[in-house]
């Protein structure tokens, strides 16, 4: 029998980070960031004039990529990240701001140390993929 040490803590990452609340909270943050930061200007832009819609479908997105509800693939199906975004540049000056961005908000939002490092590398891989412009 396991002993409660070997367990993990929580089952899944969206329970780690804290559920909708916190995930609803980081993607909040993560596109004010991107609104007030001039640092994320070339990130903002590729964004067009309004981000609710962003807002919105992220958190839906994160919610069960974290392995919590499926609202995106509810509504949506598969996500085909890399299809839905092509008409977007996104290079590596836009890879590295999503990312410090999204780093930020984790950092102020709370998310706890371990689990945002494991973050850091999960989000690196998938906006590495999603590059379709060489710089």
């Amino acid at each position: 029998m396991e002993s409660e040490q070997e367990k993990p803590a929580y089952a899944t990452p969206f329970e780690w980070i804290g559920g909708e609340q916190k995930v609803h909270a980081l993607v909040e943050r993560f596109y004010d960031l991107m609104d007030l930061e001039p640092k994320y200007k070339e990130l903002r832009a590729v964004h067009g004039s309004h981000l609710e819609r962003a807002r919105q479908h992220l958190f839906w997105f994160l919610c069960g990529w974290l392995g919590g509800p499926q609202h995106y693939t509810d509504r949506f199906g598969h996500p085909r990240l890399r299809m839905r975004h092509l008409p977007f540049k996104i290079g590596i000056l836009e890879r590295d701001q999503w990312l410090a961005c999204m780093d930020q908000a984790m950092g102020e939002t709370g998310v706890p140390e371990e689990l945002r490092a494991r973050l850091r590398e999960s989000f690196f891989q998938t906006a590495d993929w999603m590059r379709n412009t060489p710089m």
